[in-house]
């Protein structure tokens, strides 16, 4: 009987360590996300499941184009891409992005261009207009949804603190028919 005892103990202890070492996965390193919406088709579509890296900027920095989760203003959580560093001067003029004066290509948005029948995909804006700072202002990115006439981003709440993103989401797990690694 003792033997039996003891047995147990050892597997609830197994078993609570485990279950230790995976919450602390899940609440440091990696984290699920459900896409909502379609701010950023084609290259999401609403209902894909991902995982979103915690760590990506804890050892590295925020690079142009990341897809990001950060917390929103209004207490949601957002996926987004990264269009504008710090210090960065954007402007969007004939659905082309330039950042400090230099044209800047966007390859994830060509599928999307060509199924529109008319008109541009992103307006004519540059951050003046719509965050009143020339520059993306220190500590902050300014982020847009891929399907840009239907996404609320940066041009609607400002540029989002680096305090605020969750981490990068580059893995697209579900549905399996969506499975992807983003660049």
């Amino acid at each position: 009987m003792a033997k039996k005892k003891g047995e147990s103990w050892e597997w609830l202890k197994a078993l609570f360590i485990a279950l230790i070492i995976a919450a602390g996965i899940r609440y440091f390193m990696f984290a699920p996300i459900v896409v909502d919406g379609e701010s950023m088709m084609p290259t999401l579509h609403h209902q894909d499941r991902m995982i979103v890296n915690k760590l990506s900027y804890t050892v590295g920095e925020p690079e142009r184009f990341d897809v990001i989760v950060f917390h929103a203003p209004e207490g949601k959580d957002y996926i987004k891409r990264i269009i504008g560093l710090p210090g960065d001067k954007i402007e969007y003029k004939d659905d082309q992005l330039f950042v400090n004066g230099k044209k800047v290509p966007e390859p994830y948005l060509k599928e999307f261009k060509q199924i529109l029948s008319e008109g541009n995909l992103t307006y004519n804006f540059d951050l003046s207009e719509v965050i009143n700072n020339t520059t993306v202002p220190d500590g902050h990115v300014f982020v847009m949804g891929d399907n840009r006439q239907h996404s609320k981003d940066s041009r609607n709440i400002g540029p989002v603190p680096l305090e605020e993103v969750i981490g990068e989401a580059n893995l697209i797990f579900w549905p399996v028919a969506h499975f992807n690694v983003l660049e």
